[in-house]
């Protein structure tokens, strides 16, 4: 994927934002991102999977409320086949280690972090691992710093390897077609952990509110509490904080962009719509 799709298509999600009362049309939004409409729409195909037109559908009010109202019963269900929190969840076979509190209290000390930046169609990310899952995936906005230095930040007393080739790998296998396992290995308070326990229960292509996120993490009414578990969230996409918005239908912010989760929103509805 060329590094450049994504800020096109990021572009053009903002230009559709502002003016998806009018329809823009096929040339309006080529001319946005300054391509031939032949080759905006094969880009955004690309990308996407489907056009334009029909990935504004998924970024609209309506098309959130329906997914909201119908998010219970999917919910249930999930529940119902054994696809609770800590167990088997969305379609990547993803299952949470919570960090020990020896680790927890220690910031680390003994635990190898290993780091490194890559391309994804959501643009550059920077991914960490330790010998018992995945630790962090954030999306870095550019090459600086920021982002690991809240890693190292946070586990001051690990040893930080650089690998750039096992960075990319991971990320293949969280952008790629599933199926393959994947571990995490997370920090956080008893609380975080048992929201992002219960994120890991949303289906791709599904939506949660805030209030009933806080219900499945055991906290009914604290919703705000919740929000700020799903704000802390380390691990961007495996822990799917983005499947979560507020219950009138609002997308609501997001650690990594409001832009980049109506992206990754409407790119989860196409790929679910398309099976």
């Amino acid at each position: 994927m060329n590094p450049t799709d994504y800020a096109r298509v990021e572009q053009t999600i903002r230009y559709l934002d502002r003016h998806f009362h009018r329809q823009p049309g096929l040339a309006e939004l080529a001319a946005q991102v300054h391509l031939s409409e032949y080759h905006f729409q094969r880009l955004f195909r690309r990308w996407a999977g489907v056009s334009p037109k029909r990935f504004l559908q998924y970024l609209t009010a309506d098309y959130v409320k329906a997914r909201l109202r119908d998010a219970a019963t999917v919910l249930e269900a999930a529940d119902g086949a054994g696809l609770s929190s800590g167990g088997r969840v969305h379609e990547l076979l993803v299952t949470l280690h919570a960090v020990t509190p020896g680790e927890w209290k220690s910031e680390g000390e003994g635990l190898v972090i290993r780091y490194g930046y890559a391309p994804t169609r959501f643009g550059e990310c920077l991914v960490a691992a330790t010998d018992r899952g995945i630790c962090a995936l954030h999306f870095a906005p550019d090459p600086s710093q920021a982002s690991l230095d809240g890693l190292r930040a946070q586990w001051p007393r690990a040893r930080f390897v650089e690998r750039p080739g096992e960075a990319r790998a991971i990320a293949r296998r969280v952008f790629g077609s599933g199926g393959e396992p994947l571990a995490l290995h997370v920090g956080g308070s008893n609380f975080q952990i048992k929201v992002w326990e219960a994120l890991l229960t949303v289906p791709a292509g599904r939506l949660v509110s805030y209030d009933e996120l806080a219900r499945r993490a055991g906290r009914p009414g604290a919703a705000r509490a919740v929000g700020t578990a799903v704000g802390a969230n380390p691990v961007a996409v495996l822990i799917p904080c983005h499947r979560v918005i507020r219950k009138t239908g609002a997308f609501g912010e997001y650690r990594w962009g409001d832009t980049r989760k109506r992206a990754l929103l409407a790119w989860e509805a196409a790929r679910a719509n398309q099976f």
